[in-house]
């Protein structure tokens, strides 16, 4: 019998289908070996998303990406970081789920390896909070440059807690941690609509 090489969590915060995956690692004198990906495996633990596309971007702290999705093309992705550390957020966009906005986030890092399972229907972001983090993201359809959606990350409605970001007005445009330094967020995110405002699945 083939021992399991994951674990998984799943409905993380009771948000139906979203889970958490910690790989099993096997370290020797030479360092590690981890399956990053097996879809046997996914498949029994009912992750049954098949993925068309992966995706790598580097960033540097205090980077802020999201909230996004695709309207008509909804992705399902399958995300982890390689190197260096994120706060990695899901928000339910479903209309008709019963955790309808409510948002939930998780620390992805070299370290602990862990993996974020985001079915469709979800708008994801992420901040960076080490020097430098790559982040690989599986995704379940092709990326279709006019069908673009998302929603203001600090939107009150949703109220997410990043770690360590002084909320302040929700359309101010110095966006800053506790110990004074500085958000990076691109102009095109700080203009997306509130969640009252924004598409829903």
């Amino acid at each position: 019998m083939v021992m399991a090489q994951i674990s998984v969590e799943k409905n993380v915060a009771d948000i139906e289908g979203l889970c958490v995956i910690t790989p099993t690692v096997h370290y020797d004198g030479r360092g590690f070996f981890s399956e990053t990906y097996n879809e046997r495996e996914m498949f029994e633990n009912g992750l049954t998303a098949r993925f068309v596309q992966d995706n790598q971007s580097m960033s540097t702290r205090g980077v802020l990406r999201g909230l996004h999705y695709q309207k008509n093309f909804p992705q399902c992705k399958l995300v982890r970081v390689i190197r260096g550390e994120v706060f990695d957020v899901a928000v339910d966009f479903r209309s008709d789920s019963k955790t309808f906005g409510k948002w939930y986030g998780v620390t992805l890092s070299e370290d602990n390896k862990k993996q974020f399972y985001i079915p469709e229907g979800f708008a994801h972001g992420f901040l960076v909070l080490s020097d430098i983090a790559e982040f690989c993201y599986k995704v379940s359809d092709f990326w279709h440059p006019n069908d673009e959606g998302g929603v203001l990350w600090n939107d009150p409605d949703i109220h997410i807690q990043w770690p360590g970001v002084n909320l302040s007005d929700v359309r101010d445009s110095m966006y800053t941690f506790a110990n004074g330094s500085m958000l990076n967020i691109n102009e095109k995110d700080k203009k997306l609509p509130m969640f009252k405002e924004a598409f829903k699945f």
